[in-house]
């Protein structure tokens, strides 16, 4: 379980660009290790829990075997002082298998107390690294974000630029150039088209003009 959580923590360490190279969703996906992370130090959390009941019992057990003894020493004592050999001889049996239990159980007590002890530091180092890398996520996260939109501008103004766009664009060109060369061969047809009398019209505005201005130097207007 433990050995799980630590290939996670590398994955999440290397992922990004295979994640990218595989076409995958990285901010989905950290969020998915995240998950299974989270679910990992529940179970961890779990198995301290059932471990550190499986301590006390295993205590209490001891320390209840450890009364007995006591308890059958102090009545051999007294049998003794009563002049009772038998009652102390039996006290002293069952002390004896009391110490026996006393050992058996001191032995898984023990054990049990250091079981709860790495599963504990076990259980630290799960959390601190998981907070770690719940930061480290975040920035992944960022990061992915940023170079997706990045891509995206990127084929959005790489496609500004192509083959249809600008051959689009030439094709307006040519049609406003040709807006402009036929209203100018409008302007030649209809110039073409005045009579002479027209032409003629321009002279004689000319000469009443010239007529006019010798009138004012005369002083005949």
């Amino acid at each position: 379980m433990f050995n799980f959580f630590k290939r996670m923590k590398t994955i999440v360490g290397s992922e990004l660009n295979a994640m990218l190279d595989k076409a995958e969703d990285p901010v989905k996906m950290l969020d998915q290790f995240m998950r299974e992370m989270g679910e990992e130090i529940q179970e961890v959390e779990g198995a301290v829990a059932k471990q550190i009941a499986n301590e006390k019992i295993l205590k209490r057990k001891f320390d209840d075997a450890q009364a007995l003894v006591n308890k059958r020493q102090s009545q051999a004592e007294k049998a003794i002082v009563a002049g009772e050999d038998e009652l102390a001889k039996r006290a002293l049996e069952e002390k004896k298998d009391y110490e026996k239990q006393v050992l058996l159980l001191q032995e898984s007590y023990e054990q049990a107390k250091n079981d709860t002890t790495v599963l504990k530091n076990k259980l630290d180092e799960m959390k601190k690294e998981y907070q770690e890398m719940n930061l480290k996520k975040d920035t992944l996260k960022a990061r992915a974000e940023s170079a997706k939109t990045r891509t995206k501008i990127n084929r959005n103004m790489s496609s500004i630029g192509g083959d249809a766009s600008r051959r689009g664009f030439n094709r307006m060109e040519e049609k406003v150039l040709r807006f402009e060369a036929e209203a100018e061969t409008s302007e030649d047809l209809s110039s073409q088209s005045r009579t002479l009398d027209d032409e003629f019209k321009k002279f004689d505005s000319s000469i009443d003009e010239e007529l006019s201005e010798l009138k004012r130097a005369m002083g005949k207007e």
